[in-house]
């Protein structure tokens, strides 16, 4: 029983951690113009951490919170890549009135004492 506890307020920490880092980036990209579509979108093949538009242009990005921006921006692994993919196409399915705009895959990058790091295009689909 002793163990569990760590490991639940390591979820905790880890939830509260994320929270604030997709605030931080909200709050850049609002700041950019773009207005939040969908936070913690779930599908069945992953997550997308927020769907952003601004005009014709929507975002599907994703938030990276680490000790350094450089660490944050090495955790997002071809694997990942291809579920956010995989959970756009899910997205457009279910939302079909943004499917004829200009679509992009982001990254924010965040670290503690930094300011959000926005990586435009950051990876592209195959």
């Amino acid at each position: 029983m002793a163990t569990e506890a760590p490991a639940s307020a390591a979820r905790r920490a880890a939830f509260t951690l994320g929270v604030d880092a997709e605030a931080a980036a909200s709050a850049l990209l609002a700041a950019q113009g773009f207005g939040i579509v969908a936070t913690r979108v779930r599908t069945p093949r992953g997550e997308i951490d927020l769907v952003a538009r601004r005009e014709s242009l929507l975002l599907f990005v994703e938030v990276k919170a680490r000790a350094r921006l450089d660490t944050a921006a090495e955790s997002i692994l071809p694997r990942q890549r291809r579920r956010i993919a995989e959970a756009a196409e899910i997205f457009l399915a279910r939302h079909p009135e943004y499917a004829s705009l200009d679509m992009r895959f982001d990254v924010v990058l965040v670290a503690p004492a930094r300011p959000p790091l926005h990586l435009a295009n950051a990876f592209e689909v195959e």
